[in-house]
C-alpha cells in the first residue's frame, strides 16, 4: 500500500490498514456510515489521509460514485 499514489475502497479493513499507514485513500460509505466516519462531512479525525464519499440518502450510490468520479478528475488534471 505504501507504494500507492491512492486507494479506493468501500468501508473495509482495507481503508482502515491503508489510513492507519497514512497512505492516500478515498472511502465510498452508505448513508448510516460506521461511527469512525461520523455521519456527514469528508473527513474523519481518525484517519487524516483519508477522503469519504458518501450516499446522500440510501441506495443511492450512482452520486457518491459521480463525487469520487468528478474528485478523482480533478486529481489527474492537477498532477498531469
Amino acid at each position: 500500500m505504501k507504494e500507492m499514489d491512492l486507494i479506493i475502497t468501500s468501508d473495509t479493513a482495507t481503508a482502515h490498514i491503508a489510513g492507519s499507514l497514512g497512505v492516500p485513500v478515498w472511502v465510498m460509505l452508505h448513508w448510516d456510515s460506521f461511527w469512525v466516519y461520523r455521519h456527514d462531512g469528508d473527513e474523519t479525525p481518525w484517519y487524516p489521509s483519508m477522503r469519504l464519499f458518501r450516499q446522500p440518502k440510501p441506495q443511492d450510490w450512482a452520486s457518491a460514485f459521480d463525487a469520487a468520479l468528478a474528485a478523482l478528475i480533478k486529481e489527474v488534471d492537477k498532477n498531469g
